[in-house]
């Protein structure tokens, strides 16, 4: 007789292969790259999109393979600093995000390629490759072989793709070329006429010898500019290439190992040439060369100074700049974004800005590790954690009128993310502090941020779902997904009960939902991997590794090999999961500051935490930047011992053994 516990086991595995089944891996990881092959025996359709961003354009290209293998594309190419002119017709959204940009198909852009007086129809795909770009290859074509590879330029306004035909056949392949173009234009709001163009350099008569090979670029480019494809093409694989060797992750997943790599090259890239110099933009088709409190100043620029990135630095660097600008002696709230390079209206929303700004500078100058640009961002630091200090409530919590879903779904009069915000920001504050003499407003910032921590108990503590965690807010009965903040900023008197919620009651097959149960069914389904990003950072920290560790595996599988890749997104169903840049920068700080627990304490110091997965016999952090220097860290299984080895340069920084479990800080100085 089969008893209750095998039926329920079996009901399990049942549900959890017709889960996978309904949601298949249609990518390989490769190492070098995530591949789809196509198989006429068992296809897997693909219809995805990709952003890739350089300084002064950005491309969404869709591509669609069905059943029989044949691919379409369409691209959607953007000028983000070429301001159209608006129509009284227009929505008014628009005078936030108005781009100059168009969608061009394949008939649109490239030549017509014949064989004798048979068209060469480029359609049926073999494979499709991605790496820092988009690569298809083709089906063999009478003897020819045909590779695609698509990219942006760099620092040019350009889109560029790269054709490379290759005779595999015994004797010479004549081809010849009828070049396309095509051209839209627009008047800008400052009343000048731009145009978008297409080009290619390919030959109108090309022999190919057996064995050879033929290269030809296409471009969609700004006006007349002049592109040279092989030179865009190089400049897009260094700027790949400085990724890679940059903060390297090593571990035994390498799916993990994969995204985290895709993340540092979807988390660089979207930096735009702008009036307020280069600044980081979300990207998504909506949002460019503008910034906001919580995806640039707090999600992305305090991972720049570990990739030793100067673009990225430097961008962190004038999107604080331009919050400095904006305090003022009457404690007013400051701005939320700069839209449209600060040209849009001024956003006067209290979402908690100025605990998001606080967080992510104070961490951002301990990396960077220059006293001097400390000294001079330091009044933004003081100004936004004074703020927070005159917008606590009676009961010791800060005070907002919304949170970055920004009116989305309700948040009260005082929510846990602001208030852990500013409780993480005063932790780090008193580190910059210290690092610039400042040692009695130090220790106020330590004093307020114990006051803060018990208030944060007190008020948000709560029994909520039967978890025993935080409610988000007075009067909220239902788990959100930002109960994980206190967690991110070392509040751990409610971990196990959070780190329930989040893992078994707010989880689903793309991570943390929003919120599960509440009474808008439509807000039920609502994710945003921001929330699963930096869900999987608290609870690695706070130590639950192996739970985090599994979760952080299902979501890089999904992200990385299923039906929506390679990078992570903002939501769903808003804005259909778009590759929003700075989530991809969350996601590498699940590794650099969940599982290795780096945190600044000067600007010639810092501690970690590393927390070696049971089933992992090793992990590396190769190549780190910060705190004055460059570092690796390499933590090893020794029996029932866990090493831990920091190397600076060839200087041996820490070396010792440590247990298994439980491991606390170490603390790192250099000379």
């Amino acid at each position: 007789m089969v008893n209750k516990a095998t039926i329920i086991f079996l009901t399990l595995c049942f549900f959890s292969f017709w889960a996978e089944a309904q949601n298949p891996k249609r990518w390989e990881n490769t190492f070098f790259g995530i591949t789809y092959t196509f198989s006429p025996t068992s296809p897997v359709t693909i219809d995805d999109n990709i952003e890739m961003s350089g300084q002064l354009t950005s491309t969404i290209v869709d591509y669609t393979v069905d059943s029989a293998g044949i691919l379409s594309i369409s691209r959607d190419v953007i000028f983000p600093q070429v301001h159209p002119k608006l129509k009284s017709t227009d929505a008014a959204w628009k005078i936030y995000r108005s781009y100059f940009r168009s969608v061009f198909s394949d008939d649109d852009i490239l030549p017509k390629l014949y064989l004798g007086e048979t068209q060469l129809i480029l359609d049926t795909v073999q494979s499709i490759h991605i790496d820092g770009y988009l690569k298809f290859t083709y089906k063999l074509i009478n003897g020819l072989s045909v590779t695609r590879s698509i990219f942006p330029s760099t620092d040019k306004a350009a889109y560029v793709e790269q054709f490379t035909l290759t005779n595999s056949s015994n004797g010479p392949i004549n081809i010849k070329a009828t070049k396309n173009s095509t051209s839209v234009s627009t008047l800008t709001i400052d009343n000048h006429r731009h145009s978008i163009n297409s080009a290619s350099d390919i030959r109108e008569e090309i022999v190919i010898k057996a064995g050879e090979s033929y290269e030809y670029f296409v471009s969609v480019h700004l006006d007349n500019l002049s592109v040279t494809g092989k030179e865009e093409w190089s400049k897009r694989q260094q700027f790949i290439n400085a990724m890679k060797y940059a903060a390297v992750l090593q571990t035994p997943n390498k799916d993990i190992n994969q995204l985290y790599e895709f993340s540092k090259i979807r988390g660089s890239e979207s930096i735009f040439q702008s009036r307020l110099g280069l600044v980081h933009s979300p990207g998504g088709g909506r949002y460019y060369v503008g910034f906001w409190a919580n995806d640039q100043a707090e999600y992305i620029s305090p991972l720049f100074p570990f990739l030793g990135y100067d673009v990225g630095n430097q961008s962190a660097i004038n999107c604080y700049n331009a919050f400095l600008n904006e305090i003022n002696e009457e404690y007013e709230n400051i701005r939320y974004s700069y839209e449209v390079e600060g040209i849009a209206p001024v956003p006067t929303l209290d979402r908690g800005d100025a605990a998001m700004i606080a967080y992510g500078a104070s961490q951002f100058v301990l990396a960077y590790g220059n006293k001097a640009e400390a000294e001079r961002l330091w009044p933004l630091i003081e100004w936004c954690l004074e703020y927070n200090k005159r917008m606590l409530n009676s009961e010791g919590v800060v005070k907002s009128e919304s949170d970055e879903m920004e009116g989305r779904i309700e948040t009260g009069g005082a929510n846990l993310s602001t208030s852990s915000l500013y409780y993480g920001a005063l932790i780090q504050a008193q580190y910059v502090a210290t690092s610039l003499g400042k040692e009695k407003l130090a220790a106020d910032y330590v004093n307020d941020a114990l006051a803060l921590r018990q208030n944060i108990e007190s008020f948000f503590g709560r029994e909520i779902e039967g978890k025993e965690t935080y409610r988000y807010y007075e009067g909220h009965e239902n788990l959100r997904h930002w109960i994980c903040m206190p967690l991110v900023v070392g509040i751990n008197e409610r971990k196990e009960g959070t780190i329930d919620a989040l893992f078994n009651s707010l989880w689903g097959e793309n991570g943390v939902y929003v919120e599960r149960n509440h009474p808008k069914a439509s807000i039920s389904k609502i994710f945003w991997d921001r929330g699963t990003l930096y869900a999987l950072r608290g609870t690695f920290l706070s130590g639950a590794t192996e739970q985090s560790l599994s979760k952080l595996i299902k979501y890089s599988e999904q992200r990385l090999l299923k039906d929506r890749v390679p990078y992570p997104v903002e939501a769903y169903p808003e804005g259909s999961m778009a590759h929003l840049s700075a989530e991809s920068g969350l996601y590498c700080r699940i590794l650099t500051e969940g599982l290795f627990g780096i945190q600044g304490t000067g600007f010639r110091s810092f501690k970690i935490k590393p927390q070696l997965p049971k089933d992992w016999n090793e992990m590396q952090l190769l190549n780190v930047s910060g705190f004055g220097g460059r570092f690796s860290i390499f933590v090893t299984r020794e029996g029932d011992k866990t090493r831990v080895k920091v190397v600076d340069e060839n200087t041996v920084l820490y070396d010792n053994l440590h247990p298994n479990v439980g491991m606390d800080f170490i603390e790192i100085t250099r000379s």
